[in-house]
Order: structure tokens, then sequence, then C-alpha cells
């Protein structure tokens, strides 16, 4: 059974049908890409899987559970953790509060403690920072914070918007790096990248959409060889 299965799933706010009848799923130990250009509805899709937005029609089930009357903080005790384009730190909030703000939900300090040490280890720059202000980090550093944030919910399913978005190259790849890492741990990833080589290069499996529809589907590695793909999104 499919950890997370969209159904159908349409999508519409302010007048404009952002999502149109799209239907995808995702394993259990995969890392799936969602590829497309900006304005494609990928962030319309990501918002609507964790609640922030309800759907016009369709179903999204996740580990057997029908997820379309779910309050958005249930989505995060379920295991389903997104990092959102942008970052989305609490810049007033040191790193280490922010970390914090992760296991909101959790009681158990020691592991929560034994958790961030973990989080260093993948992060030594925000070890180094862990008193600063999160609004004063670097955008890769920032992103990093997000990552980590995520992972103190200890999710079953990561949903990534964009990570890439802004940074320079070098960080691209250290962020890129951690991703597949965790994904190696068995944490499932979902991953929303404008950069299709990167992201299709890092999954299992992944997903083209183009105006609210899903226009293609297929291994990672059959969609780097598509004509249409390269040309579309690789520049070639």
């Amino acid at each position: 059974m499919s950890l997370l299965e969209v159904k159908n799933l349409e999508v519409a706010y302010g007048g404009i049908q952002a999502v149109k009848g799209i239907n995808f799923h995702i394993d259990q130990g995969e890392m799936v890409t969602l590829i497309g250009a900006n304005g494609a509805g990928k962030t319309t899709t990501l918002k609507t899987l964790v609640g922030m937005l309800k759907p016009k029609s369709g179903s999204v089930t996740y580990d057997g559970h029908d997820c379309s009357k779910l309050p958005v903080y249930d989505f995060v005790k379920k295991g389903l953790s997104l990092v959102p384009e942008g970052r989305g730190v609490f810049s007033r909030l040191t790193v280490e509060e922010n970390l914090r703000m992760g296991s909101f939900y959790r009681n158990d300090e020691a592991e929560i403690n034994k958790e961030i040490d973990y989080v260093y280890t993948l992060f030594p720059r925000l070890k180094e920072r862990y008193k600063q202000l999160a609004g004063t980090l670097s955008g890769g550093e920032q992103q990093m914070l997000a990552i980590g944030r995520a992972i103190l919910s200890r999710p079953k399913l990561l949903l990534l918007d964009e990570p890439s978005m802004g940074l320079a190259p070098i960080i691209v790849q250290q962020i890129f790096d951690i991703i597949k890492m965790i994904s190696s741990q068995g944490v499932t990833v979902l991953l929303v990248e404008q950069n299709a080589k990167l992201a299709l290069e890092a999954s299992n499996r992944g997903y083209v959409m183009e105006s609210g529809k899903i226009t293609m589907a297929g291994d990672s590695r059959e969609l780097l060889d598509s004509d249409a793909v390269k040309k579309a999104y690789l520049g070639e």
C-alpha cells in the first residue's frame, strides 16, 4: 500500500483552478520528485497535502487515512512534515529554539536532545550558531535549519518545497547530499524542485507538472533521458 495516494485532486482559490485532477502516489521509503515551471501548481499541491488548502474535489490518503478533514497540526503528529518554500524559520528565535519548535508536540526531552545533537552532526554550521537568531543566518543556513526543524518532528513523509531556491551551487549540493542521506535512513521524501536535473538525479521516480496537470510520470532516469524533459527543463 502507498504511504501517500492522491486521486483526482482539484484545488481552486481566488477564482483560479490551480490543480486540475492530478493523480500520483508515493510508496514507503521512496524519494519522489515533482518538477515543473513556476506557476505549474506544485506548491499548491504541497499545501493541500498538509491541510493548508482544502481541495475542491478528489482525495488525499496518507498512511491509509483520508486527510481531507484533518487540522493542520495533526499532520505533523501523524508524521507528515513540510519544509516550505522560503524556509519559514522563526526569525526572532535562536537556531536551537527553532529546532525545538519542530518537536513542539513531543515530551521525550532526552530523545529530543539526542536528535538536536544529530541535526548538529548533519549541519555543523548550525551548531556553531546555535545561540544566533535565525533571522540573521544566511539563506543556506536557514534552509539547513528548516530541514533540521522538520527532522525534530520525526517525519514519516518529508515534503520539501524548492530547497535549492536562491542558494549558491556549493550550498545546493550540500543540501541535496543531506536530503539523500535522510532518504537513505528510511524517511520517505516528496521533493518539489525547479532544478529538474538535481531533483531527478536524487530521486527514484518523478512526475512532471504543467499548468495544474501531471503530464509525465516515470522512473527518474527515464525522465532524465526524455527528449521532452531535456528540452523543457534541462536546457538541452
